[in-house]
C-alpha cells in the first residue's frame, strides 16, 4: 500500500477533485510480478545493447545506477551489467493496463485515458457521491496494489495540479493539494515539473529569467506569447492550476506514427523500400482498428550519421490504405535520400486525422489510367481488411509478408509505452 502525501490544505474538500494515477515502472513492474526471482534486482525492458536497442522502461533497482528510459541500450548496459533485461510483452501490459482502467472506472466514468500506463479520473464529490476524494484515491491505490503492481496518485482540483502531484513521490506516493491551496503548491516549482514546458520552452523562459511556475504567472504576455505562441495564456493557466475538464472521449494522438532502427545500417534501394512498406502497414493498421484516415503523410529518414531529415505529403483525399501511403512515400524518397546513403532509421506519421468523411473533387476527365489505379487501390483494400481479420483472430504474426520478413532480421529489438497496436480503454 501507497504513503499518503498531503502537501497542503485541509481536509474539507470543496469543488473539483482529479486524480492522474501513473503506474509505477509499468513494464518493468510487470515482468517483476510474472517473473517473482527478479523482484528486488534491476529489471530493463527494451531492446539489444548490441543492435542499437533503447531502454523502453526499467525497475526502481535499475534507476539507482542511473538508468533511464528512452536511454541506449548500449549505455545502459555500462551502468548497469548485472541487469535483467527483458523483451517488451505488449499484450500482457495492455491487458493489466485494461484491469486499472478497469479499476478507476468502478469508482467514476469520467476516465481520460491518455497512455497505457496513466489516466486522469474526474472523482468530484457530489450529492450522490460524496465520499472525500482521498478516500476515494487510497481504495484505487490499493486495488492497484493487489493487481501485484503499484502506481503512484496525484490529487488535486485540475488535471495540471493532479499531474505535478503524481510526480512528487514515486513510487507508491499518494500527493494531495487541497483546494485553495494550489498557487502555494505551485509557484515555487521548476517550470520543466510542468507538462507542455520541454526543453526548448525551458530555455526560452531562462533567457527571460523565468525559473519557476509562479514567474510564468506573473510574466508579461509579450513573453509568454514569443515562447508558446497561441498556448501562451494556456500555459499560463496551467501554471495557475487551471486546465480543461477531463475528457472520457479523449484521443491521446494528433498523429499515428512508427519508426524502424535498424541494428546495423540500410544503405540498398530494396532494404529501405522494404522499411518504408512495412511502417506504412503498421500506421495504417492502427488507423483502421481507430476508424481514422490521414489527410497528410510524413517520411522520416535518419543517416548513420544521425542527421535527420522529413518530407510531408498531403493526400488528394484522406486514406487509411498503406498501398497508398508507401507509394505515396517512395516517391519522394529522391528528395532526402541519396542512392548508397547509410541509413539507421526509417519512420512515417500520419496526421491531419479524420473519419475520411470529407468531401472530395473527383477529377472531371478521369483518365483509363486513373482509373485503373482506382480499381487497383479498391482490391489492395479488401487484401488490407482480410489481413486485419487474420491477425485480429491469430495475432499480429499470423500474416506476413516478404517486405516485413525483409526488415524484421534488422531490428534493434527495442519497444516503446505505446506500440502501433495500442488503443486506449474508452
Amino acid at each position: 500500500m501507497g504513503k499518503t502525501k498531503t502537501t497542503y490544505g485541509t481536509p474539507d474538500w470543496q469543488g473539483k477533485a482529479i486524480i492522474l494515477l501513473d503506474l509505477d515502472a509499468f513494464f518493468a513492474s510487470v515482468e517483476q510480478l510474472d517473473h517473482p526471482e527478479w523482484r528486488g534486482k534491476p529489471v530493463i525492458v527494451g531492446g539489444d545493447a548490441s543492435k542499437r536497442g533503447v531502454v523502453s522502461t526499467c525497475s526502481y533497482e535499475a534507476r539507482k545506477f542511473g538508468v533511464r528510459s528512452a536511454m541506449p541500450a548500449s549505455q545502459a548496459a555500462r551502468l548497469c551489467p548485472h541487469a535483467i533485461w527483458a523483451s517488451s510483452n505488449f499484450a500482457r501490459y495492455k491487458e493489466m493496463s485494461a484491469k486499472v482502467m478497469s479499476i478507476m472506472l468502478d469508482e467514476s466514468p469520467f476516465l481520460q485515458q491518455v497512455s497505457i500506463d496513466e489516466a486522469f479520473l474526474d472523482i468530484t464529490p457530489s450529492a450522490y457521491n460524496p465520499e472525500s476524494p482521498v478516500s476515494i484515491a487510497q481504495r484505487i491505490q490499493k486495488r492497484v496494489c493487489d493487481l501485484g503492481i503499484t502506481c503512484s496518485i496525484g490529487l488535486g482540483t485540475s488535471k495540471s495540479i493532479a499531474k505535478v502531484a503524481s510526480d512528487m513521490d514515486k513510487p507508491r506516493g499518494l500527493t494531495v493539494v487541497f483546494p485553495g491551496r494550489e498557487a502555494a503548491f505551485l509557484q515555487d516549482l521548476p517550470i520543466a515539473r510542468m507538462s507542455g514546458i520541454g526543453s526548448v520552452a525551458q530555455k526560452r523562459l531562462h533567457d527571460f529569467g523565468i525559473s519557476t511556475m509562479g514567474q510564468v504567472v506573473t510574466a508579461e504576455d509579450s513573453i509568454l506569447k514569443t515562447v508558446f505562441g497561441k498556448n501562451a495564456q494556456m500555459m499560463r493557466d496551467r501554471c495557475r492550476g487551471i486546465d480543461a475538464e477531463v475528457d472520457p472521449e479523449y484521443e491521446p494522438a494528433k498523429s499515428v506514427s512508427n519508426e524502424i532502427s535498424f541494428a546495423e545500417d540500410i544503405s540498398s534501394e530494396e532494404d529501405l523500400e522494404a522499411a518504408i512498406g512495412t511502417v506504412c502497414a503498421k500506421v495504417a493498421r492502427r488507423l483502421r482498428k481507430a476508424e481514422l484516415k490521414a489527410g497528410t503523410i510524413t517520411l522520416k529518414i535518419r543517416f548513420g550519421n544521425f542527421e535527420t531529415h522529413t518530407h510531408a505529403c498531403r493526400l488528394e483525399a484522406s486514406s487509411d490504405n498503406e498501398y497508398l501511403f508507401t507509394r505515396t512515400l517512395l516517391s519522394v524518397l529522391p528528395e532526402i535520400w541519396k542512392k548508397g546513403t547509410p541509413v539507421r532509421l526509417v519512420g512515417m506519421a500520419a496526421t491531419r486525422l479524420g473519419d475520411g468523411e470529407e468531401a472530395v473533387q473527383e477529377s472531371l476527365f478521369s483518365t483509363e489510367e486513373h482509373e485503373a489505379e482506382k480499381r487497383a487501390s479498391e482490391k489492395r483494400a479488401g487484401l488490407s481488411a482480410a489481413t486485419d481479420i487474420v491477425r485480429d483472430r491469430f495475432g499480429e504474426g499470423a500474416v506476413s509478408f516478404g517486405r516485413e520478413m525483409r526488415t524484421r532480421q534488422n531490428l534493434t529489438g527495442s519497444g516503446s509505452k505505446n506500440p502501433a497496436d495500442y488503443k486506449p480503454l474508452r
